[in-house]
């Protein structure tokens, strides 16, 4: 199974809910762009917002590398909520999972994305960010690909 998401440069729409631990639940829509150079390096830009809602926008800059013949892969991100993360991800028959853990964080904050294969086109999202034990907030969304 080849993945259209991550593995292709493009852009993505995103839509969904993010649900909080005190049981608020915002809309959010967004939009992921994917590029690649020539030396199997990825860059991945996200930037989520949340209709109609005072709360702030969240931006996330991944930037990995993946040869072609592997399955799992190292990246950094920065992100507006978490700050400087790394992570890891996997290669799955219908899935890409990643996780990732906060650097330098007393929190001890980590977090998880599923991105689940509809159809080349079409991806389900789900994560979400813990600190410790405790589960904080999640993300449902469905991810388009744009033409």
């Amino acid at each position: 199974m080849t993945h259209s998401f991550l593995m292709e440069a493009g852009r993505w729409t995103i839509e969904g809910h993010w649900l909080e631990r005190n049981g608020i639940v915002f809309p959010v829509k967004g939009r992921t762009i994917v590029a690649w150079n020539q030396e199997n390096w990825f860059t991945m830009i996200t930037k989520l917002i949340f209709p109609n809602s005072d709360r702030q926008e969240i931006s996330f800059e991944y930037r990995g590398r993946l040869d072609e013949e592997e399955r799992q892969y190292t990246y950094v991100l920065q992100q507006s909520l978490l700050g400087r993360v790394e992570g890891e991800g996997w290669l799955g028959p219908q899935s890409i999972v990643q996780r990732y853990l906060v650097l330098s964080d007393r929190q001890r904050r980590s977090g998880f994305e599923t991105y689940y294969r509809v159809n080349d086109n079409t991806y389900h999202l789900s994560g979400g960010i813990l600190a410790g034990h405790s589960l904080e907030c999640t993300i449902e969304a469905v991810l388009d690909r744009q033409p």
